[in-house]
């Protein structure tokens, strides 16, 4: 049994009497990565054992570790290499780098990463990204959960550990990233580049060193504190500062980086940001303009204009469920050249099916170069429907509230990921989150009203109105400010009467006004 995290399991048998600790990491092993609070869910003890039982998982003799700028995180970083190289396993110390250098450093080198990250996270976040040699997605279908039960026991070290060398990859990515794109056909566009304090700092100004494109940096200083602003481009605030910067400066594009710049998120020249979806459809013609009758791999968030893009040009589209490791594990299974989600993570065969927001960054600067039509026109044709985002809805119970709309909703449907009902023109998906009391919503419709109905529609079921004027438990904990006396709801017209005085104070848009000046005396 475990208790509070921690639990004492007594051996049987011949080792009776002996007994190991037995740690417990659920709080913060997700679906695709390691990732909690520091220190009181994630601390040096916890990454000394994820190393050790990563090293166990992977079976090498050699791991590369990374990463990013977090305060945190080189006390996480050494514990982690100190529990690798107990089990007797040698580790490549790649310092403070991207996310997509490790899987570089993984791809080139086969041998299995180790990112220190919480990415768009917080500052008080911290995590582990894992990978197996070519860079080899590794989730709760693919090693997590292994890894997890491995860390929770006590392991016995090796009898000789592994050695640490310091090794520097940036000039191999930076060679690799210029080999998937061709230098000689980007021109001299103007690019503003917000970091976000994240480490994207470390790699952009050497590709931008190597190529014609001019770059103003914004906030590329690594900083663990993020004293700009969260590394977390999908909440607007997050792009006020580039957005004005773009506005002072007459730039061709805008990009803005997550925290370990694995995402990239692109604002056009008329300050307009694009959805993944944009970005994905526009990618992936342009693959398939130099590489016909290539697989291309899509979540099922995605607009429905990419598979038809993809289609139209003669590609192949690939449905899949949301997550980097899926989307992984089905470009290896079917060989797609390309993949993209909505949530700016763009994958490709050639960066060992691995996702990079500076790759990304590179394709697109391409594409506009050969285009030669700002970004505001190209991206025109890839946006035949609105969309509505991704809603978040609490729920207490996630499976009935996704049969409910199952029910509320006559079209056709599958449960890939979540529910996707197909209503012909427009659809919607729900899907639970790995980790919160949270249901995730995704519209598209031929028009803003239609999403704004079906969002409306779906709102009504899953956020009921209230059987009476104040919210369950406010009426009880409330008294009449003149006599302290009981008070009672009212319909018409919406107020609460006190049953000692008779005095009725008035209820406006569910919330009561307590004013004894403003109160109708009944008596």
């Amino acid at each position: 049994m475990i208790v509070g995290g921690l639990g004492l399991l007594e051996l049987p048998g011949a080792e009776r009497g002996r007994t190991i600790v037995v740690m417990s990491f659920e709080e913060i092993f997700k679906a695709y990565d390691i990732r909690g609070t520091v220190p009181d869910q994630l601390d040096e003890d916890a990454a000394r054992r994820i190393g050790a039982a990563f090293a166990r998982f992977a079976g090498t003799d050699r791991i590369a570790v990374g990463r990013d700028c977090r305060d945190s995180s080189p006390g996480l970083a050494a514990a982690l290499i100190e529990g690798i190289t107990a089990q007797g396993v040698h580790v490549d110390d790649l310092g403070m780098i991207t996310t997509d250098m490790v899987y570089y450093a993984s791809g080139s080198l086969d041998q299995p990463g180790a990112m220190i990250t919480a990415s768009h996270n917080p500052k008080g976040y911290n995590g582990i990204k894992l990978c197996l040699a070519g860079a080899a997605p590794v989730g709760v279908d693919s090693g997590l959960v292994d890894i997890q039960e491995l860390a929770g026991q006590d392991l016995e070290p090796a009898p000789e550990p592994g050695t640490v060398i310091e090794r520097n990859v940036l000039a191999g990515y930076v060679d690799h990233l210029l080999s998937i794109v061709d230098v000689d056909k980007i021109n001299e566009l103007r690019v503003i580049a917000d970091g976000g304090n994240g480490v994207a700092g470390i790699a952009v100004p050497s590709v931008y060193e190597r190529i014609p494109a001019r770059l103003t940096g914004l906030y590329l200083e690594p900083d663990g504190e993020f004293p700009n602003h969260h590394p977390d481009p999908l909440r607007p605030e997050n792009l006020v500062d580039l957005e004005a910067t773009m506005r002072a400066q007459s730039c061709d594009l805008g990009v803005a980086f997550d925290g370990d710049a694995d995402r990239a998120f692109f604002i056009d020249d008329e300050l307009n940001p694009l959805p993944g979806s944009t970005v994905t459809g526009i990618v992936a013609a342009w693959f398939l303009r130099n590489n016909p009758g290539e697989k291309i791999v899509h979540n099922l968030i995605c607009s429905k204009a990419v598979p038809e893009t993809v289609t139209a040009a003669g590609g192949e589209p690939v449905r899949t469920r949301v997550g980097h490791s899926y989307i992984k594990q089905v470009m290896k299974e079917t060989g797609a050249i390309f993949g993209g989600e909505h949530s700016g993570h763009y994958y490709f065969r050639d960066n060992y099916r691995a996702d990079s927001g500076i790759l990304a960054m590179l394709v697109l600067l391409q594409v506009l170069s050969e285009d030669g039509r700002p970004l505001s026109v190209l991206r025109r044709e890839y946006e035949p429907y609105a969309q509505s985002g991704e809603i978040n809805f609490d729920v207490t119970d996630k499976e009935a509230a996704i049969e409910a709309i199952a029910g509320a909703f006559a079209g056709e449907t599958d449960r890939l990921d979540g529910l996707t009902v197909d209503l012909g023109d427009r659809w919607l998906n729900v899907r639970p989150s790995n980790t919160e009391p949270v249901l995730r919503l995704n519209v598209e419709a031929p028009a803003a009203d239609d999403v704004a109905a079906i969002v409306a529609e779906v709102r009504s079921i899953l956020t009921p109105p209230q059987a009476g004027l104040l919210p369950a438990g406010l009426l009880e904990i409330m008294q009449c400010p003149s006599c302290a006396g009981t008070l009672v709801e009212v319909e018409q017209p919406p107020s609460l009467l006190c049953q000692d005085c008779g005095l009725r104070y008035p209820v406006e848009d569910g919330i009561p006004v307590m004013l004894i000046d403003q109160a109708e005396s009944t008596t």
